[in-house]
């Protein structure tokens, strides 16, 4: 694969370069060097693939920044009785393609410039696997390990009431993300059909299914990773029985890879790590056990048969995948220097910083970006709102094979992409998906 060309510098003069956000205080909290505002990463990597596509300028520019941002104030009764102000976001970046989609994430560190980001790729995400959505993507600041049951359903409910008036299944889609679950949706989805008089169940996706959510749903970030490790590894020549394989960021998302690789493909994973530490065993570790493990004591260290190694090292140890499945910005220039896995597969939303890209493509690994290896859980959440829209379910081995398919045909387009340009894979998908932004706007027009 050809290098990265230099990309070239953000010309959004509101966009600054720290961050604020998850990971603003360096790697692993020690330093500076990934302080990146993640706005700033996503529009670096649409202006370094769009220079090298000839579009209408005008276009160009419409397509940078989100169409609407939303920010809300609320207060929300506590536990104590007492009522406390919560501040929440929506983003919608794009619709040319279809209605808005993306997770809401609850965090303490949730920035208005992050949830710009992961508005916009949405928006690059759907359109590289060709489902007609746009991007979009909310979040509210607050910390939900330190809240119950009641707090969090009455900052649900206060949260979708304030979004209402911009969110619907014909106009943005809301989904689970950063510690949030179906049960946080099947709440947004009864807030907003108590509103409207009437059950409206494709408000969200990701909701339980016994209220219209899909079979899979809950797995179908991971799968569609796992599909495409799958067909990158063929790609590459890699054997994947007993292939070795780090996850950094055993949530919902890495447990879940971890599983399916250990479990269909007989890889070895032999590192894991959450936000508590990071654990190692060469002979591989089994992520089942590991799963009952961190249910009962809350974090992967301290498992039986592991030894505690540092979080930088589940980036950097000697395996054949790497499986970055956390926060943003955990792969910096001094970290891409020291990965030495053939393929990175992008569970997490960027994860790795512009400058990282160019050495590890410089370095001849294959990377799976964000914007298609993480694509299985909203290509299912449009099965999802298909279902719901058409009143007709599929069974869980229907539901696998459409997304396998998906996945399997937007990593070869994006093969056919980078070699017809010349481009890395990330610049091809970017290139894929601004294509058909583009494409979508020029026939729309603007309107009045």
């Amino acid at each position: 694969m050809a290098k990265t060309a230099q990309a070239a510098e953000i010309e959004n003069p509101r966009v600054g370069k720290k961050n604020e956000g998850p990971g603003g205080n360096g790697e692993n909290g020690t330093g500076n060097e990934n302080a990146f505002n993640p706005f700033s990463v996503a529009l670096e990597n649409f202006d370094h693939a769009a220079r090298l596509l000839d579009l209408d300028d005008n276009i160009r520019q419409q397509m940078r920044l989100p169409e609407r941002e939303l920010t809300v104030h609320f207060p929300v009764e506590m536990r104590d009785g007492g009522f406390r102000m919560f501040t929440g976001y929506r983003v919608q970046h794009s619709t040319a393609r279809g209605p808005g989609k993306g997770g809401i994430r609850y965090h303490p560190q949730v920035t208005l410039d992050e949830v710009r980001a992961l508005a916009s790729w949405m928006t690059w995400k759907c359109a590289v696997v060709n489902i007609p959505f746009g991007g979009a993507k909310g979040g509210v600041v607050c910390d939900p390990k330190r809240m119950d049951r009641m707090e969090l359903e009455n900052l649900t409910r206060r949260y979708t009431t304030e979004i209402s008036n911009i969110i619907g299944p014909q106009r943005d889609i809301p989904a689970p993300d950063v510690y949030t679950n179906p049960q946080i949706m099947a709440w947004m989805m009864d807030t907003y059909s108590m509103a409207k008089g009437y059950s409206v169940p494709g408000v969200v996706t990701g909701k339980p299914v016994a209220i219209g959510g899909s079979q899979g749903r809950d797995e179908a970030t991971a799968r569609g990773c796992v599909y495409v490790i799958a067909e990158a590894a063929k790609y590459c020549g890699l054997e994947l029985r007993n292939a070795r394989v780090s996850v950094q960021g055993f949530g919902n998302a890495g447990a879940v890879a971890a599983r399916l690789l250990h479990d269909e493909y007989d890889c070895r994973i032999v590192a894991v790590s959450d936000s508590t530490g990071a654990i190692f065993n060469g002979q591989g570790l089994d992520p089942h056990r590991l799963v009952e493990h961190k249910a009962t004591s809350g974090a992967v260290a301290g498992f039986s048969d592991s030894e505690p190694i540092s979080p930088e090292e589940v980036l950097t140890l000697d395996c054949d995948v790497l499986v970055p499945a956390a926060l943003e910005n955990a792969i910096t220039k001094r970290i891409a220097a020291k990965v030495k896995a053939s393929i990175i597969a992008e569970a997490a939303n960027g994860p790795t910083i512009p400058d990282a890209d160019r050495i590890l493509f410089g370095n001849g690994k294959i990377i799976l970006p964000d914007i298609l290896a993480n694509a299985g859980g909203v290509t299912v959440s449009y099965f999802e709102w298909v279902q719901n829209n058409t009143g007709q379910f599929w069974q869980l081995d229907e539901v696998n094979a459409r997304l396998k398919e998906v996945m399997i045909r937007a990593f070869t387009e994006l093969q056919n992409v980078a070699r017809k340009f010349k481009v890395d894979s990330r610049c091809a998908a970017y290139i894929m998906a601004i294509q058909r932004v583009h494409e979508a706007i020029r026939f729309r027009g603007i309107f009045p």
